[in-house]
C-alpha cells in the first residue's frame, strides 16, 4: 500500500479524482435503471410466455385427451426446420433476440391418423414455438440479472467507497496542510519576536 502524501499536488489530485467519480456515478447509475427497466420487461415476456404455455397445456387436457394415447404415434410430424438467433446491444449489454424460426409438420396420410391428429400437430408446432421464445427470453433474463448485478456492485464501490475515501483524504490533507500553514506562520512569529529582542551589538 502506497503511503499518503501530504502536499498540495496530492491534493489536487484527490480533488480531480473525486470530481471524476461524482461525474461518472450518475451515468453508471442510469446505466444500472436503464438495465433494471429492461430486465423487468423481459421478466414480464417470460411469465405471459409461461402462462400461454399453461393455457395451451390447459386446452390440450380439455380438449384433445387423445394424445396420451400412446398407439398413435406423433413423433416425427413437427420439427424445427431453421432457427436463427442473433444479438442485440442494450445498455452496453450484448442479448441475444429470435430473428428466425420456422417450424415444419411432415405430411401425413390423413387415413392413416385419426381427425384430431391436425388439431394436435397445430398444438405441437405453437407449444415448440412458444418452448424456444421462453428458452431465449429466460437466457436474456439471466444475462439481464448478471449485469444488473455487477453494475448495481460498481455503483455502491463508487458511492459508499471510493467517494467518501477521496472526501475524506481531501479533509486529512487539508488539515494538514493547514496546521502546516499555522504552524509556520507561528515559527515566523517567534523567530521575529526573537530577533526583535535580541541584543544589538
Amino acid at each position: 500500500m502506497t503511503r499518503q502524501s501530504f502536499s498540495k499536488a496530492a491534493l489536487h489530485k484527490e480533488v480531480a479524482q473525486l470530481k471524476r467519480y461524482q461525474q461518472f456515478l450518475p451515468s453508471l447509475d442510469l446505466k444500472r435503471q436503464q438495465l433494471i427497466g429492461q430486465r423487468y420487461k423481459v421478466a414480464a415476456r417470460v411469465a405471459e410466455l409461461e402462462q400461454e404455455i399453461a393455457r395451451q397445456r390447459q386446452f390440450v387436457a380439455e380438449n384433445l385427451p387423445m394424445m396420451a394415447d400412446q398407439r398413435i404415434t406423433l413423433e416425427g410430424l413437427v420439427s424445427v426446420s431453421a432457427i436463427e438467433i442473433g444479438h442485440e446491444n442494450n445498455a452496453g449489454v450484448n442479448l441475444p433476440v429470435l430473428k428466425r424460426l420456422d417450424i415444419a409438420s411432415k405430411p401425413y396420410s390423413p387415413y392413416a391418423k385419426p381427425h384430431w391428429v391436425d388439431q394436435a400437430v397445430a398444438y405441437v408446432k405453437r407449444m415448440l414455438e412458444l418452448k424456444i421464445r421462453l428458452s431465449v427470453e429466460q437466457r436474456r433474463l439471466e444475462i439481464l440479472q448478471a449485469a444488473v448485478k455487477k453494475v448495481t456492485q460498481r455503483v455502491n464501490f463508487f458511492d459508499k467507497i471510493m467517494i467518501p475515501r477521496a472526501r475524506q483524504t481531501i479533509k486529512k490533507i487539508s488539515i494538514f496542510l493547514s496546521d502546516s500553514e499555522r504552524a509556520g506562520v507561528v515559527r515566523a512569529k517567534i523567530t521575529k519576536q526573537k530577533r526583535w529582542k535580541a541584543p544589538t551589538v
